[in-house]
């Protein structure tokens, strides 16, 4: 992605902070982004003279890779939380809930295999608490 790409998706989305991955392809989890993090970064490339532009190429790695061509990258692997909490999809909603509960999470990242599936926010937990307490108790066991 671009820096005006970036930009673009601050504005369409209201997400507070954004999954990572290798590449649209693969899928594979690199570490998540903050919404804040990213609109200060974006702001203060647009300041500096170091020649980055609206087409530079955003990297979140630690290393360009070489030979490079084209405009220099915004490099924002400073502002990447590397190891964000994770879950896998076999973990049972009982252990979601309560990792929620304990550590007082806003979201948190669903992966596979290494591979991102989706993110699980407060508010999914949330109803799937109040889906539970609608049900039928004896319903929510043998289904």
């Amino acid at each position: 992605m671009t820096p005006d790409d970036v930009e673009q998706l601050l504005r369409e989305m209201d997400h507070n902070g954004f999954p990572v991955v290798v590449s649209r392809q693969s899928q594979y989890l690199v570490g998540f982004v903050a919404r804040r993090d990213l609109n200060i970064a974006i702001n203060q490339a647009k300041k500096s003279t170091e020649g980055i532009v609206g087409e530079s190429v955003v990297l979140f790695t630690a290393s360009v890779p070489s030979p490079w061509m084209g405009p220099p990258p915004l490099r924002l692997r400073k502002i990447l939380d590397l190891a964000p909490i994770t879950i896998t999809d076999q973990m049972p909603m009982e252990t979601v809930v309560d990792m929620f509960r304990k550590l007082g999470l806003r979201q948190t990242l669903v992966t596979h295999n290494g591979r991102l599936l989706g993110i699980i926010t407060k508010k999914d937990v949330l109803r799937h608490i109040k889906f539970l307490e609608s049900e039928d108790p004896e319903s929510v066991l043998f289904n």
